[in-house]
């Protein structure tokens, strides 16, 4: 495992995404359909060149996309990654996105736990004024975590996600910097 430890939770951390991290186990959640069906970017199958690809654009991206691996403390597996992504410098908006691709961590609180930490991240480091993301109509987990991650639904976009043959509504949640550090909330 890396010596790197960019953030540190309870139970992970969060480090930069490293090439080793491109290995059988990443390359299986990205063609799991279970894990990956509200990805809007999934196209199956997911091969080792496109995984590397993108892998490479975070190189060219690194000003303007964050992307972490999460790990589990207790026995050092990568088990997902977590990202700001589409950093606007000048409005300092930043979209939250992830990927729990281990399904034994789904529903105890690891995504909670990364989103708490990359958002604090965004915001006092950063110093980004808004975090949003946006997910399925159906996605009721993410749209669990964003609650969880002191975000607010913002809108809806009708029918502007195409897959699996069907059209689906895209839910809009996002969080001002004060909102996220509000105690009140």
């Amino acid at each position: 495992m890396s010596d790197i430890k960019f953030l540190e939770g309870e139970r992970i951390l969060l480090r930069p995404l490293e090439e080793k991290d491109l290995n059988k186990t990443y390359l299986q959640w990205l063609n799991d359909e279970e894990v990956c069906q509200f990805n809007s970017h999934a196209i199956f199958p997911y091969t080792l060149e496109r995984m590397q690809a993108y892998y490479n654009s975070l190189k060219l991206n690194y000003q303007s996309d964050v992307v972490l691996a999460i790990i589990n403390k207790s026995n050092t597996e990568h088990v997902g990654n977590i990202c700001l992504q589409s950093i606007d410098w000048i409005a300092r908006n930043a979209e939250f996105a992830i990927l729990l691709g281990n399904k034994e961590y789904w529903g105890k609180g690891i995504a909670q736990e990364a989103g708490l930490l990359i958002c604090d991240y965004g915001f006092k480091r950063l110093n980004l004024h808004r975090i949003y993301c946006g997910t399925s109509a159906r996605n009721t987990g993410m749209q669990k975590l964003a609650t969880k991650l002191r975000m607010k639904q913002e809108g809806i976009r009708r029918e502007s996600m195409f897959k699996n043959g069907a059209y689906m509504d895209i839910v809009e949640y996002g969080v001002l910097k004060k909102e996220f550090y509000n105690t009140q909330f």
